[in-house]
């Protein structure tokens, strides 16, 4: 782990937060960010000094200087890392967009547990709270079956 990067830790079972960590990876300057799938076989939240729930919950980035952001601020951290994104950076921070979006970002964490998840085949399923719930679990069953 290179202290100098920035490290997002992003839910590696949710398809949605996948895909847009997908979508940063191949943005310009994604070299100077570290990716850490919460839900990897593996992971020690404690390792990397973040609490294992709250890290389940919202979204988490340690900046480069080691300070964590979390919820927008995480998403800011990380657009204003890659040079695409330095606008969208600097409109997120004007307060009343910053409302608008922590607003959005608060009704998407109350539904995220629910969205379609990874098959379970390729995580390990139980790294995640979201696991227990009784929805995934019937649709861990299904992908089982498959």
């Amino acid at each position: 782990m290179n202290s100098a990067k920035v490290i997002v830790y992003y839910d590696g079972l949710c398809v949605l937060c996948s895909r847009e960590i997908e979508h940063y990876r191949r943005s310009r300057g994604a070299d100077l960010i570290n990716f850490v799938d919460i839900c990897a076989p593996g992971f020690d939240a404690g390792a990397h000094g973040v609490d294992p729930k709250a890290v389940h919950r919202v979204m988490h980035v340690k900046r480069a200087d080691g300070t964590l952001a979390t919820e927008v601020d995480a998403f800011i951290a990380i657009w204003t890392t890659l040079p695409g994104y330095w606008l969208l950076a600097r409109i997120a921070r004007l307060g009343f967009v910053r409302f608008f979006l922590n607003i959005g970002y608060h009704l998407f964490v109350r539904v995220r547990p629910y969205l379609p998840r990874r098959s379970a085949d390729i995580y390990a399923c139980a790294a995640s709270p979201y696991c227990d719930l009784p929805n995934q679990k019937k649709a861990d069953e299904q992908t089982k079956k498959s």
